[in-house]
C-alpha cells in the first residue's frame, strides 16, 4: 500500500515541504515528470518549489508510456548528475505516473526495463517517488504496477516496490480536463470495479473497495450527486478506492484485450477500455448496461471500425498479448479459462471493435 497520503483541495500547495525531508544532500535533485499540458501554465509550474539542482522534465502524455521510454529517461539522469535522485515526482495522468513509478524503480536496478515487465520481478527497492494525479480514474497513484509498452509485449512492472511512496491527491487540479477524458478515464475505474467485484480473485478487501468505487462512478454518472467540485472530490476518491480494489484482486477481459488494442494500435488506454468494454455483455452483462446508459447521459459516442482493415498477422499480434495476460484472465474466468477463451473467441470480439 502507499504508505503516505494527503488528500484536500489546495493540498498540492504543500509538496514541497513534505518531499524535502526526504532530500539526500544539495547535489541529489528532485526530478519532477510533468504532463507538458501544463508547460507555460504558471498555475501549477509556480507552485513547484525548485531547489539547488532540481528539475522539471515536461513529458508528452499524447502516447502510451513504453519500456525505451523509460530507459532513455533513467540515462538522461544518470547522465546529468553525479549523485542519485532524491526523488522522482510524477505530476499527471496515468502515463506521467506509471513514467514516474519505473523511473524510480529503474535508478536502483540493473539492466532495462523490459526485463522487469511481469509479476515481482524487481530485486530492489525504487528510490523515494512521489505521486500527483492531475485526472482521476486510472488508479495509477495507488496500484503496484506501472503498465508499459515493450518491444515484445505491453505489461506492467508488478512488484511491491512500484507503488508511491507519498500521494497527493488535490481535486482541483483536475478542473480542466476535457469532458471526454474526464469520461474515459472516469470508465476506467468504473470497469477496474466492475472487473474486480465480478473476478474469481475476489476477497473481502478487494471487495470493500470496489464497491465504494462502484457506488460514487454511479453517483457521478448517472445521479450526478453534487455540485461540480463536489463531484471531482468523488471521482478522485472513487479512482483510489477501485485502484485499491484491483491492488488485492486483478482485473479481467477488458484490460486484457485493451492491452491488445494499445500494443498494436497505440489505442491510449482510457479509450481502448471502453472500446472493448462496449462489446463484453457476455461476460458482464450489468456493468456493461449501465456503461451504455452513462455513455447516453453524457453523449459519448465511441469510435468504431478501428480493427476493420487489419491483418491476419496483426488480430494475432493482439491476441498473443491479450492472452499473455494469463492473472487477468484467470480472475475473470477462472483457472480452467483456457478451456473457453479461444483464440478464435478473441478474434471474434477483436472483429467487433
Amino acid at each position: 500500500m502507499v504508505s503516505r497520503v494527503v488528500f484536500g483541495r489546495g493540498s498540492f500547495n504543500q509538496l514541497g515541504d513534505i518531499i524535502e525531508p526526504k532530500r539526500l544532500n544539495v547535489k541529489a535533485p528532485f526530478i519532477y515528470l510533468v504532463d507538458d499540458v501544463f508547460k507555460g501554465n504558471a498555475e501549477l509550474t509556480s507552485r513547484i518549489s525548485l531547489a539547488y539542482e532540481d528539475h522539471i522534465l515536461f513529458i508528452s502524455a499524447d502516447t502510451e508510456p513504453t519500456t525505451s521510454q523509460v530507459d532513455d529517461l533513467v540515462e538522461q539522469i544518470i547522465l546529468n548528475y553525479k549523485d542519485r535522485p532524491s526523488g522522482i515526482i510524477g505530476i499527471g495522468g496515468g502515463t506521467l505516473l506509471d513514467l514516474a513509478k519505473a523511473v524510480a524503480i529503474m535508478l536502483t536496478n540493473e539492466g532495462v526495463s523490459k526485463d522487469y515487465q511481469g509479476w515481482d520481478l524487481v530485486k530492489s527497492p525504487a528510490i523515494y517517488h512521489v505521486g500527483v494525479p492531475t485526472i482521476s480514474g486510472t488508479g495509477a497513484e495507488v496500484s503496484r504496477t506501472t503498465v508499459l509498452t515493450g518491444p515484445e509485449r505491453k505489461l506492467g512492472i508488478n512488484s511491491d516496490y512500484t507503488p508511491f511512496d507519498q500521494v497527493i491527491l488535490d481535486p482541483e487540479l483536475t478542473k480542466d480536463v476535457p469532458k471526454d477524458q474526464w469520461f474515459y478515464t472516469g470508465m476506467d475505474c468504473f470497469i477496474h470495479c466492475v472487473e474486480s467485484l465480478k473476478g474469481t480473485y475476489l476477497n473481502a478487501f478487494s471487495q470493500s473497495y470496489g464497491e465504494k468505487a462502484f457506488d460514487l462512478c454511479k453517483e457521478i454518472f448517472i445521479e450526478d450527486k453534487g455540485t461540480k467540485e463536489e463531484l471531482q472530490d468523488k471521482l478522485m476518491m472513487a479512482s483510489w478506492h477501485g485502484g485499491m480494489s484491483i491492488a488485492y484482486s486483478q482485473v479481467g477481459v477488458a484490460h486484457a484485450l485493451s492491452y491488445g488494442l494499445g500494443y498494436l494500435l497505440g489505442t491510449k488506454h482510457g479509450i481502448g477500455n471502453c472500446i472493448v468494454f462496449d462489446q463484453l455483455e457476455e461476460f458482464y452483462p450489468e456493468g456493461v448496461a449501465l456503461f451504455k446508459e452513462m455513455k447516453k447521459i453524457h453523449n459519448i459516442t465511441l469510435p468504431k471500425g478501428i480493427c476493420a482493415h487489419l491483418a491476419d498477422d496483426e488480430f494475432n499480434t493482439m491476441i498473443d498479448v491479450a492472452l499473455g495476460l494469463e492473472p487477468l484472465w484467470e480472475n475473470a474466468v477462472g483457472k480452467n479459462w483456457r478451456q473457453t477463451i479461444t483464440r478464435e473467441k478473441l478474434r471474434t470480439l477483436y472483429e467487433k471493435m
